[in-house]
């Protein structure tokens, strides 16, 4: 297990995107952007516990960081882990 113990800590913030409304309202599903060493429990038990609903399932993607460029030089962006939440029927999270 890692050493993150904070339900806020574990959970950055909402995606809020076309996709991702699309998905809550067909499919309950929501996205969060969570930390890079949070596992699907801690994911699950901080969603639980900071929205007080019921968690179904949890998967986890990492989306590699892109390389950008200002002016002559190169950079790349940080990496980040993406958990798709899936509730049980008849909870609902309201993120707006």
């Amino acid at each position: 297990m890692s050493q993150i113990n904070d339900h806020y800590q574990i959970l950055i913030k909402p995606v809020l995107t076309e996709k991702s409304t699309d998905e809550t309202e067909r499919l309950n599903l929501y996205r969060f952007e969570v930390a890079g060493g949070a596992n699907k429990i801690e994911i699950k038990q901080a969603i639980e516990s900071v929205f007080e609903v019921k968690v179904k399932k949890v998967n986890t993607m990492v989306r590699p960081g892109k390389l950008r460029r200002r002016g002559a030089s190169y950079y790349r962006t940080s990496s980040r882990k993406i958990a798709l939440v899936q509730l049980q029927d008849g909870n609902k999270i309201d993120l707006l």
